[in-house]
């Protein structure tokens, strides 16, 4: 298999497996949903867990899938209640806590904030996340942030350990949420700044939930990846976005941990998102 090398959630750099790519793009807010709803019935949520339990019963870790369709209004969650450490996709929280208070401040980012935003949402420098977090104060900034975002499962963590936060893929898609509703404490252009960095990742970084889209589907997407000691160097893979398209706008947030290798949940992290997408699916906006 080639590979690339590339920025990862810690330091240093790891290498990453080539992977399927395709056109990344931020798509707008979303609309008002339409009168009348699809559904997502009980017996197609249970084939759903079935067959998402059937598939992870033989991988190497835990996973956790959430998915909001906002054309439907049809939300479901597998695994809710687990909890890893975010890795990298916690860099949308920071660059989301960095917004929030230049809102506050009612002043734009400078352009040197800017540089650093982009560098860390799409090639995901770890150097410009550190700088950004101790500018928001920290864990406490954004432990500030994430309470206006109306996150429940999300602890920042200690010290400049960014990455180490834990969170729930409840609370990612609450984030993505945040990006995408007008009733957003982000306004609108802090909304669609966000999403900008989201669709421009560094091809090599465009893995993971975006595995799901269909050709003609726009999409914005950001991951996370660590090898963690605490889990004997087991990986940590997160991917976090949205996926819109002809009759769907899926926001969408997999987190998964203990997987044996970096390709081994990654595969994990992209199989369930394409199942959960296959499902919903069949539910087309009426």
């Amino acid at each position: 298999m080639s590979v690339i090398m590339v920025m990862t959630g810690v330091p240093g750099a790891v290498a990453l497996p080539r992977v399927r790519l395709r056109a990344l793009h931020a798509s707008p807010d979303s609309k008002v949903a339409t009168v009348a709803k699809a559904t997502f019935s009980t017996s197609s949520r249970a084939n759903l867990t079935r067959n998402l339990a059937t598939y992870l019963k033989d991988r190497s870790g835990q996973a956790s899938i959430q998915i909001h369709d906002l054309s439907t209004g049809i939300t479901y969650g597998y695994n809710t209640g687990l909890r890893t450490v975010t890795a990298s996709i916690v860099k949308v929280d920071i660059l989301a806590a960095l917004l929030l208070r230049a809102q506050q401040d009612a002043r734009k980012l400078t352009a040197t904030e800017r540089n650093l935003a982009k560098l860390m949402i799409t090639l995901s420098d770890n150097d410009a996340a550190t700088t950004l977090w101790n500018q928001i104060g920290g864990a406490p900034g954004l432990a500030t942030a994430n309470r206006k975002l109306g996150l429940r499962d999300t602890t920042p963590g200690p010290g400049g350990y960014w990455g180490s936060t834990t969170t729930s893929a409840a609370d990612q898609l609450r984030i993505l949420r945040s990006l995408t509703s007008k009733t957003s404490p982000l306004n609108a252009e802090s909304r669609r700044y966000i999403l900008g960095l989201m669709a421009d990742v560094t091809p090599a970084q465009a893995w993971g939930i975006s595995a799901a889209a269909s050709d003609n589907d726009t999409t914005a997407v950001k991951n996370g990846w660590l090898p963690r000691t605490a889990d004997s160097g087991r990986w940590t893979i997160n991917s976090i976005g949205r996926i819109h398209g002809n009759g769907h706008d899926y926001l969408i947030a997999a987190i998964s941990r203990r997987n044996s290798s970096m390709p081994d949940g990654i595969t994990t992290v992209e199989h369930i998102a394409e199942l959960t997408v296959e499902a919903l699916n069949r539910n087309p906006a009426p």
